[in-house]
């Protein structure tokens, strides 16, 4: 049997975040200028393969365009204000359903959803729910002024200020030190 051949490569500075986050991550900023994985199906294809989400939908131009939907829900949820956002995220939470289900391992539940397309983007939005009802205090933006990535706190103290620390914390730290260094 043939070895799979990898898929093209996640370009994106941060992810493994949970999946409402990661899907808002798919925007970034590189070397000053605005990057967007979801500029097209092949970087839905990515973006699906990541969450391993790619057996159960299609990166075609209606997936494509519900998710953008979808993630501009998110981010006027997260980024602006919730009551701003919950239209928005309802409407997307609309296209599908939760299933109560009995299997061998015990209670559980399926996603619906009268139209596929809708799934990657519908489960992003259920994901915030379940962040929401978890701990809504960790669902932060990054403190760097030029990031515009997410994240999840699940740091101890819940004190976590950059998407990474190697990098916008880095930067951070090093415009400290130059404004120290420049007033002396």
């Amino acid at each position: 049997m043939p070895a799979a051949t990898p898929g093209p490569r996640d370009p994106r500075p941060l992810t493994g975040e949970p999946l409402a986050l990661d899907l808002l991550n798919t925007r970034w900023v590189e070397d000053g200028a605005p990057r967007d994985l979801l500029d097209g199906t092949e970087g839905l294809t990515v973006w699906l393969a990541a969450n391993g989400l790619d057996g159960r939908f299609a990166a075609d131009a209606d997936t494509l365009r519900h998710t953008l939907r979808a993630r501009d829900a998110l981010l006027a949820a997260v980024d602006g204000s919730l009551a701003a956002g919950a239209a928005a995220v309802d409407a997307v939470l609309a296209h599908g359903r939760i299933r109560a289900t009995l299997t061998e391992a015990g209670p559980g539940e399926e996603a619906e959803f009268e139209d596929a397309s809708w799934g990657p983007g519908w489960l992003a939005a259920r994901n915030y729910l379940t962040l929401l009802a978890t701990a809504p205090d960790r669902v932060r933006r990054c403190a760097h002024e030029a990031c515009v990535l997410h994240f999840f706190d699940t740091s101890r103290n819940g004190t976590r200020r950059w998407c990474s620390m190697a990098v916008c914390g880095n930067r951070a730290k090093a415009s400290r030190h130059y404004a120290r260094s420049k007033d002396a």
